[in-house]
């Protein structure tokens, strides 16, 4: 089999390097009956073809996140009981914004501006007009979490970790309790303390701190070093794993328990899980279905737009020649391949005649007509995090 007629299905789904994979914010009515955790209602608040992430909730009704618009990121927020009416926080021109969180006891949120020059700052910004104020001057901010109005919980990057650390604002004061920590920063429900993830050891570990003392304790572990949870009012903690929602209680419980499964093909890879202050609605994040991203492939292939082809691949794309015989191996030298073959090809197109989707994998059955010639080729694409990671022709 030559090498060009690999290619054919492999244009069906390649990505830019540099692109984020789509996602998609929803929310839930969550209720909790007999100890049991019961979601209803669903919603897709963000319904955006691109990166729409990290939700929280300014109220019990109300939904701040990132969403994408004109090639760049604003802060939006989206009214669940109004209408589902939505509005603009942030319109930067010279950057975009990320994570946003309520201040306590202002009509403000906080986010972290990423700007064009590579600065990366945590701001304030007035929830009526957008006008924005540095918070942090000093400090590259991952992300964070309010105790109260003045004392600030955030991940600062340094180097190639995020360090726990815990600021004043009233006297500017600045204190690292840890070292090589996860995302996730939380208030614990009833309680003076904060939650974060430590990973410092082999299996990543829930625990939490006392801003004020600076004590630390081990909580429970993470589940599968997942770094995305949040806390229910009566004490659990509910994580993402897949199509699965996941509930443990740190008091009681040995093991984390799926407590609901999505059917629904548009849900996938759970991540960014965020809960309403009365633990009432549910919101998280969820990757478009691995056959909707191939169906992307497939559709610039035809096109033979390499850009949007490649954009539905990761970096480290690989190709196969069943069973096991590597042809091609990263975006760079896929991308001058197939570049080439689509200027080389103008009658090119596949048609699909089966398509059987299993977990993370889309395996179709192609036809393909190239320079005058026709033939078939079985193609199985496998996606991760959003992306096409490898796929394996057999011919």
């Amino acid at each position: 089999m030559k090498l060009n007629f690999i290619f054919l299905g492999l244009f069906l789904f390649s990505g830019l390097s540099y692109a984020q994979p789509n996602t998609e914010v929803y929310v839930f009515d969550l209720n909790i009956e007999n100890s049991k955790v019961v979601l209803s209602n669903p919603k897709n608040i963000s319904n955006n073809d691109g990166y729409d992430n990290q939700p929280s909730f300014l109220n019990n009704t109300a939904v701040l996140f990132a969403s994408t618009r004109s090639d760049q990121t604003d802060i939006k927020l989206f009214d669940i009981e109004a209408g589902s009416i939505s509005s603009w926080i942030t319109d930067t021109p010279t950057g975009s914004e990320y994570s946003p969180l309520k201040i306590p006891n202002k009509k403000a949120v906080s986010a972290i501006r990423l700007d064009l020059d590579g600065l990366q700052r945590l701001y304030q910004y007035d929830i009526s007009n957008g006008n924005s104020k540095l918070i942090l001057e000093d400090l590259k901010v991952g992300y964070h979490v309010w105790y109260n109005d003045h004392i600030l919980v955030s991940t600062v990057i340094v180097e190639n970790r995020m360090d726990l650390v815990v600021s004043n604002l009233k006297d500017k004061t600045n204190y690292t309790f840890q070292k090589n920590v996860g995302r996730n920063l939380l208030k614990i429900p009833n309680t003076d303390l904060i939650s974060f993830i430590s990973k410092e050891g082999k299996s990543w570990q829930i625990k939490s701190l006392n801003p004020i003392t600076g004590a630390t304790k081990n909580v429970v572990n993470t589940f599968k070093n997942s770094e995305d949870i949040c806390w229910l009012k009566d004490g659990s903690i509910l994580t993402g794993d897949g199509k699965s929602i996941l509930r443990i209680n740190p008091k009681s419980d040995i093991r984390w328990e799926v407590i609901h499964y999505f059917k629904q093909e548009e849900i996938n890879n759970i991540t960014r899980i965020a809960v309403s202050e009365n633990s009432k609605r549910l919101a998280f994040v969820a990757e478009e279905s691995p056959a909707k991203i191939v169906q992307k492939q497939l559709d610039a292939y035809n096109a033979r737009d390499i850009d949007a082809f490649m954009s539905t691949y990761t970096n480290d794309i690989t190709l196969v020649n069943f069973p096991d015989k590597v042809v091609l191996k990263g975006q760079e030298k896929m991308r001058e391949s197939y570049a080439t073959y689509f200027d080389a090809t103008p009658d090119l197109n596949c048609e699909i005649k089966n398509r059987i989707i299993i977990g993370n994998k889309v395996i179709d059955e192609e036809f393909i007509t190239a320079n005058g010639q026709n033939f078939s080729a079985v193609a199985i694409y496998e996606v991760e995090n959003g992306k096409i990671s490898k796929v394996t022709f057999i011919q």
